[in-house]
């Protein structure tokens, strides 16, 4: 291979390799893509599992309804170390713990297999609130998130 077809593979695999790159990024999704931020939530339940995955946790609660039917939320938090961060473990989110999560349906309102939400905050029984969310990701502004201040 001469030089100028050296030059020319390289700059074919460094154009490549950002596309891939962007693929990943576009992967991620922003809040509106999914989310309604004109259909706020406030769950009441007990956590049943949470998975602790990138590039987001999700926090299953089990919400009893004023029918008294149970429905189950799958709640999108930010990405583990987020959580972490705010104070959030494996420790405070143990299957049985009663929280109240604020946040935001899905657009998809048929809840099959689960209704799922979007976090903001999320509220332990010893009253201490935390932010759940992940900063940046086009979520309303409504204060709950510490970059908004």
């Amino acid at each position: 291979m001469n030089r100028k077809s050296l030059i020319i593979a390289g700059a074919a695999a460094a154009v490549l390799g950002a596309t891939a790159a962007g693929g990943a990024a576009w992967a991620h999704h922003a809040f509106a893509a999914e989310f309604d931020g004109k259909a706020p939530v406030l769950l009441r339940g007990k956590v049943t599992r949470v998975e602790w995955i990138n590039p987001h946790a999700w926090v299953h609660v089990n919400v009893t309804g004023e029918d008294g039917k149970t429905v189950e939320w799958m709640v999108e938090g930010g990405t583990p170390n987020t959580l972490l961060r705010s104070g959030i473990d494996r420790n405070s989110l143990k299957p049985g713990t009663e929280v109240i999560v604020r946040g935001y349906q899905s657009k998809d309102k048929l809840c099959r297999p689960a209704c799922k939400a979007n976090g903001r905050d999320i509220t332990f029984a010893d009253g201490r609130k935390v932010f759940m969310g992940s900063s940046g990701t086009g979520a309303p502004k409504d204060g709950a998130d510490p970059s908004e201040r």
